[in-house]
C-alpha cells in the first residue's frame, strides 16, 4: 500500500482513466511522467499516477533505495487498481518503464480494459540475452508499447525479433531513446515525441 496521496491529472468526468505508474528512477512528478499526464489530460483522459512503497520512503528519507521486491509493487498497483474501479466507463493500467512492467504482469488478472507501456524494458542494456517480456507473448489485455527506436532497454532492431501476443501495439517514438529523447540532429525535440507518445496513447485509451 502506498502513503501519499495520489496524483490526478485531468477531468473528473473523464470517460478513460489511466493508472500510471513511475518507473524505477524517479517519482510520479518526474518531468517525464509531468509532460505525459500534461497532454493526457488536455486531451481528456483522466491521469492517476501514484508513488511505490520504496518511493514514499526515498522522498521521505532523503536518499536512493533499491525498487521494492516485485510482490511488494504488485500489491501496491492492485491496490491502487482496487481504489480506482468504477471512476470512468473505461479503466486502463499502465506505466513508465519499471512502471510499466508491473502493469503488464497484473493486466489480464485485473481485467482492466488496456495496458499502456512507455519504454517497456525488454532487458538491461548491453545485456539482451537477459529478456523480461516473454510474458507480452501470452497477454490477452489489449497492449500499447510506446517504444523509442534507440531505447537501451530494447531497441527497434531487437524487439522485431521478439514473439508479442497479437493483443500488443507497438509505438515507435522517432529517434528516442528510453525517455523518448532524440538526437539533436534529427530535427526533432523531446516535445515532439512525447506529443507523439500522447497522442498515441489517447488514441488508444479512447477507442472503442
Amino acid at each position: 500500500m502506498t502513503s501519499e496521496a495520489p496524483i490526478v491529472t485531468g477531468p473528473e468526468q473523464a470517460d478513460s482513466c489511466l493508472i500510471l505508474a513511475h518507473g524505477a528512477g524517479q517519482g510520479p512528478d518526474s518531468p517525464f511522467m509531468d509532460g505525459i499526464a500534461e497532454r493526457l489530460a488536455a486531451a481528456g483522459v483522466r491521469v492517476i499516477r501514484f508513488c511505490f512503497p520504496y518511493m514514499t520512503r526515498m522522498r521521505r528519507e532523503g536518499r536512493r533505495r533499491p525498487p521494492d521486491r516485485e510482490p511488494v509493487l504488485i500489491d501496491a498497483f492492485s491496490a491502487v487498481i482496487d481504489q480506482t474501479r468504477g471512476q470512468a466507463e473505461r479503466l486502463l493500467i499502465g506505466g513508465k518503464s519499471m512502471g510499466g512492467r508491473i502493469a503488464s504482469l497484473i493486466a489480464d488478472q485485473a481485467g482492466v480494459d488496456g495496458l499502456v507501456c512507455l519504454g517497456f524494458p525488454f532487458h538491461p542494456p548491453g545485456k539482451p540475452e537477459r529478456r523480461r517480456g516473454d510474458h507480452l507473448a501470452r497477454i490477452r489485455t489489449p497492449t500499447l508499447i510506446c517504444q523509442g527506436e534507440r531505447d537501451p532497454f530494447g531497441r527497434r532492431d531487437e524487439v522485431a525479433g521478439y514473439a508479442l501476443s497479437s493483443a500488443v501495439t507497438l509505438c515507435w517514438i522517432d529517434d528516442g531513446e528510453h525517455s523518448f529523447k532524440p538526437r539533436a540532429r534529427g530535427g526533432r525535440t523531446l516535445e515532439d515525441n512525447l506529443s507523439q507518445a500522447a497522442e498515441a496513447v489517447t488514441t488508444f485509451a479512447t477507442r472503442r
